[in-house]
């Protein structure tokens, strides 16, 4: 009897649990010659008003097109966490306008985006500080196919012992996964020789000749684009 009470009680746990798979995040992009005004305003502001569960990390962008911005992550969150989150108040806001806002140029961008276990080779707070973004873009009605794709070198990452995360961005934009590759050692291994090449670790595991059915393939993706990132701890949140 007891077990069958304690069951009971757990049942409304159980409905309401939360999951934190939900990463936010944004861009910004100093104007010409204000970037070093622009980082001590941006670190004196997450570090004032981001504590906590609303912390920040805040990346420099070293390549690709958005070269020289800046991607601020907030999270891992749930959806209800965020969907009851307070009013983030009339100073904290303020002090974003006039002190870091008015020091960006162009429109910026902010997007949510859905850790997805059963693509990741990592969990999702296995954080480091070099970090490297593919964009992918799937063609319409072939998402499913671009996921079986990566839920194979889900394996393919696991069996080399890598950092790599996949995020499936969520009302916000065009339907996109990102692929992050977390190096735990540094660019260092971006190195030729530092792994295998990826047809002979792909060829391991799927057989061979895999890799090059998978190069001649018919493309599910519309397009892709990459970008590598260095954490800022200077500009995060303490």
């Amino acid at each position: 009897m007891k077990k069958i009470l304690l069951l009971l009680a757990l049942i409304p746990i159980i409905g309401f649990s939360q999951t934190k798979n939900v990463i936010t995040a944004s861009r910004i992009f100093p104007i010409p010659g204000k970037t070093l005004d622009l980082e001590k305003a941006l670190a004196s502001h997450a570090q004032k008003y981001h504590t906590g569960q609303w912390k920040w990390r805040v990346f420099q962008i070293e390549s690709g097109p958005d070269a020289g911005g800046y991607h601020i992550v907030e999270g891992p969150n749930s959806w209800t966490e965020i969907d009851s989150r307070s009013n983030l108040g009339d100073v904290h806001m303020a002090d974003w306008v006039k002190s870091v806002e008015a020091l960006t140029q162009g429109k910026g961008s902010t997007s949510y985006s859905m850790y997805r276990e059963d693509l990741s080779a990592a969990k999702v707070t296995e954080f480091t500080d070099k970090i490297s973004i593919n964009h992918i873009y799937p063609k319409q009605g072939e998402f499913d196919e671009v996921e079986d794709r990566l839920k194979k070198f889900k394996k393919v990452w696991e069996a080399s012992g890598q950092n790599v995360v996949v995020y499936q961005i969520i009302s916000s934009g065009e339907p996109q996964l990102s692929v992050v590759t977390r190096y735990k050692n540094g660019w260092k291994e971006r190195e030729a020789g530092y792994l295998k090449p990826m047809k002979e670790r792909y060829d391991a595991i799927f057989g061979e000749g895999a890799y090059q059915e998978w190069l001649d393939a018919p493309s599910h993706t519309d397009k892709s684009w990459g970008e590598m990132l260095s954490f800022r701890a200077d500009l995060s949140s303490k």
